[in-house]
């Protein structure tokens, strides 16, 4: 028995992985964020699977759900939403299950930023712009960001940068940002990237949060701060420049 953890992906149900998508329609037991997960991936479980929403259950009771069905003998399939590498409270889970001596395997997905930045049309690593990509989070209302992790920190680089889980406080986060970055400084905020009812707002720090406020969104967002968002003149990458030796 295993439990796969899968990447979801960010929303479209067509941006799960091949593998993910393979290992779910095999697993006789489904656990998924209900209110992440895509309904229609549900559809690929195989019939009479047992489905477990797990928006309401603590970690005990997961748990309890991958331990029961480790001692039945039936594989599992944990979806997380996104890449589960990346802000999935997986580690946890992880941790119990080696102490419960319950085999496990990881199935990368597409991650909520890769999203964003494909409905925005940008590569976030510009040559000459930008080289260096930050995700992070806020505190408020999580647990508290490791010393030398503040974003006050992070900003100093002038890095591009992805904020998760942080659209409610984008008010006081451009604040903090400003001075790094200038009033002038490109951002953008990809609500539900990749669903029907995706939402793009584009503007600066200067304007974003009154943006984001008009528009009533309050979940489900990435927020984009950088230069590469509205770059145009910049080197060709050297990747494939004539001069690059071939051999």
């Amino acid at each position: 028995m295993t439990v796969y953890f899968i990447g979801a992906g960010p929303g479209a149900a067509d941006l799960i992985t091949v593998r993910g998508r393979d290992v779910l329609a095999r697993t006789p037991v489904c656990l998924y964020a209900g209110s992440l997960v895509p309904v229609e991936l549900l559809g690929v479980c195989p019939p009479g699977a047992r489905l477990v929403d797990t928006a309401n259950l603590d970690l005990d009771q997961i748990l309890a759900e991958l331990t029961a069905a480790h001692a039945a003998g039936l594989d599992v399939a944990r979806l997380h939403s996104g890449d589960p590498s990346v802000f999935s409270a997986m580690a946890e889970q992880l941790r119990r299950l080696d102490a419960a001596g319950v085999p496990y395997e990881i199935v990368p997905g597409v991650p909520a930023f890769a999203a964003a930045a494909a409905s925005l049309g940008r590569e976030l690593t510009v040559p000459g712009v930008a080289q260096t990509l930050i995700l992070t989070r806020t505190a408020a209302r999580a647990t508290p960001m490791p010393p030398g992790e503040e974003l006050s920190t992070l900003a100093a680089s002038r890095a591009t940068l992805v904020l998760h889980l942080a659209v409610q406080r984008i008010a006081v986060l451009v604040e903090e940002l400003i001075p790094w970055y200038g009033d002038d400084c490109p951002a953008a905020v990809v609500a539900r990237a990749s669903r029907p009812d995706e939402v793009i707002l584009r503007g600066t720090l200067a304007d974003i949060a009154e943006q984001v406020r008009a528009a009533g969104i309050v979940r489900t967002a990435v927020i984009v701060v950088g230069r590469v968002l509205t770059a145009e003149e910049f080197p060709d990458s050297h990747l494939y420049s004539t001069t690059r030796p071939r051999s």
